[in-house]
């Protein structure tokens, strides 16, 4: 079970799904004409170094590598739909990256840190307290986000195919025929989702940021930026701990939240949604025997 729990992800894209293995990924893509197209390639080395066997420094190295291959397959997903050849890649791709993760540290990070420490400035709230509250704002800003993205045409499509990918690997990994009408039987939520890490991620920031006691407001706002690898190291082996022991009573309780926070990434996939999923799923099947050799 360790390859069929570890070894495949996906990430829904523009009108497409974007699966990932352990050597290669592949990318399908519902063309403006009605077909699907298809792109496939081979994994970075780093899928393949010892790094990906050392605990928590496995999970922020690869999860910034995650970033940028996602940031290719929407690149790449983009491109299908206008017709235009890809221009986004090395360093333009990169610079986009890092731009789109200092607004999101921004709003997710630093200001509900700061929130925090005005508590404490102002308010007199002793260390749990001010931190619960920095956690609740930035759990808030983060809900408030999805929900309110979730309204736009674009968006619902592409959560339309989030779930598909869901639906596509649950259905792999109990071994059922991956056709449309088989495919659309299995449940929408899946436990590695994205979706899950950033529940994860604001639920451990209380507990770390905790620990560190009182701060003023420049130790404060640096250090949560400072330990955005380490929260992001331990709650990625969370999610793989947890992934790898379904079948236990008391994980299948603690992943509860990440799997109802998953409402509102995904939607019903129609059968031309579940159709690309499968394609891009079997493609993907296809790179790594090929990129095996």
């Amino acid at each position: 079970m360790e390859d069929k729990i570890i070894s495949y992800g996906g990430q829904a894209v523009i009108e497409g799904v974007m699966m990932r293995g352990q050597k290669g990924f592949a990318i399908a893509m519902r063309t403006p004409d009605g077909s699907i197209a298809v792109h496939k390639e081979s994994l970075a080395a780093v899928y393949r170094s010892k790094i990906t066997k050392i605990p928590f420094l496995r999970g922020v190295i690869l999860l910034w590598d995650a970033l940028g291959l996602g940031m290719r397959a929407l690149t790449l997903s983009a491109n299908t739909q206008t017709g235009e050849d890809e221009k986004l890649e090395g360093p333009a791709l990169y610079l986009t990256l890092g731009t789109s993760l200092a607004l999101s540290v921004g709003l997710f990070i630093l200001l509900p840190a700061g929130v925090g420490g005005l508590a404490e400035h102002f308010l007199g709230w002793v260390n749990l307290a001010h931190n619960l509250l920095e956690g609740l704002v930035r759990l808030i800003l983060l809900v408030g986000y999805i929900w309110g993205i979730g309204f736009m045409p674009d968006v619902k499509r592409l959560f339309g195919y989030h779930g598909a990918e869901h639906k596509t690997i649950n259905a792999f990994e109990a071994g059922a025929e991956l056709t449309p009408a088989t495919v659309a039987k299995y449940p929408i939520e899946h436990p590695r989702c994205g979706t899950a890490f950033m529940l994860t991620f604001v639920l451990l920031s209380v507990l770390v940021h905790s620990a560190l006691g009182d701060l003023d407001i420049y130790w404060r706002l640096a250090s949560r930026v400072l330990l955005i690898p380490v929260i992001a190291g331990i709650a990625v082996e969370y999610i793989r701990w947890t992934a790898n022991h379904l079948s236990s009573p008391l994980v299948r309780f603690l992943i509860k939240p990440n799997l109802a926070l998953q409402s509102l990434t995904t939607r019903e996939p129609d059968a031309s949604m579940l159709e690309v999923a499968i394609e891009s799923f079997k493609t993907m099947r296809q790179a790594e025997q090929e990129f095996s050799l």
